[in-house]
């Protein structure tokens, strides 16, 4: 009799945690790419940051990668980083730099997903490695809202937030699009020429708004909805005002991008919760 009692008892410690696993489970948001979403929460990108050159033969191997995903996924978010003798030549890459890579030299071409995640070599061959870090649900957004007037860029980036996090910074970029210069190609792709004339450059970092590595944020709790605001000259590298873009992205402890966006200029965007 004894022993019917300690195996009944038992039964029923597993059935509490069973049902209290099961409870927990059910309110976490799935965050496979292939999840539908769950209403309430925000679409969720992959931030790739393409180390690159015009000069850098090798590199359209990576852009090429790049188009890839965004025909399979429209939640990549994408910066062009140059480097090097290049037109576009970032000077303020060493802390990034630093961050990625301290011990070695920057050796290009190099691509990250989500700032600090090496995309396997070669990467035309391994797109599925950032589609599988998209996803419909997440627990915060972002927002922004653009306004060019008399040469003098006003930005507003928000942030809202479902759930509570911590030691968390926002790096906000300028890119400039379409802007035309050759490009060296050593790989097939596009045609397999050895300089593309006129190749189009896009989402080419120009100015970091925020500090390179992250500005740190705070009151990131559940229900807050964050903003900062930006007031800045247009960048005397820019060739074309019309074609500035901003990528917006929050950072964990761990340097990772948890979430990205880009916006156009002008553009005013809404935060992608899921209705």
């Amino acid at each position: 009799m004894k022993n019917l009692y300690f195996i009944a008892l038992f039964l029923v410690f597993n059935l509490i945690v069973s049902c209290s696993d099961t409870v927990v489970v059910e309110n976490r948001p799935d965050e496979g790419s292939d999840a539908p979403a769950i209403s309430g929460y925000f679409k969720k990108r992959v931030l790739i940051e393409d180390y690159t050159g015009t000069w850098c033969g090798n590199c359209t191997r990576v852009a090429y990668a790049i188009t890839q995903v965004e025909e399979q996924s429209d939640k990549a978010v994408v910066v062009a980083i140059h480097n090097g003798n290049d037109p576009y030549h970032f000077a303020g890459i060493a802390p990034l730099k630093n961050l990625i890579m301290p011990d070695s030299p920057l050796s290009l071409p190099i691509s990250r997903l989500n700032r600090m995640n090496v995309w396997t070599f070669p990467e035309p061959t391994n797109i599925q490695e950032a589609i599988d870090l998209t996803s419909n649900n997440t627990t915060f957004g972002i927002a922004m809202n653009s306004v060019l007037s008399n040469g003098t860029i006003n930005l507003e980036v928000q942030m809202k937030f479902v759930d509570n996090f911590s030691n968390l910074k926002l790096v906000v970029y300028l890119l400039e699009n379409n802007l035309i210069h050759f490009q060296r190609n050593y790989t097939e792709y596009f045609g397999g020429i050895t300089t593309i004339p006129d190749y189009v450059h896009n989402h080419v970092l120009r100015n970091s708004i925020t500090n390179i590595v992250g500005d740190e944020i705070s009151g990131t709790t559940n229900g807050a909805t964050i903003t900062k605001s930006f007031s800045i000259p247009v960048p005397a590298n820019i060739e074309n005002a019309s074609n500035i873009s901003f990528v917006a992205f929050v950072v964990g402890s761990d340097n990772k991008s948890l979430n990205a966006r880009a916006a156009n200029i002008n553009e005013n965007q809404e935060f992608e919760i899921n209705p």
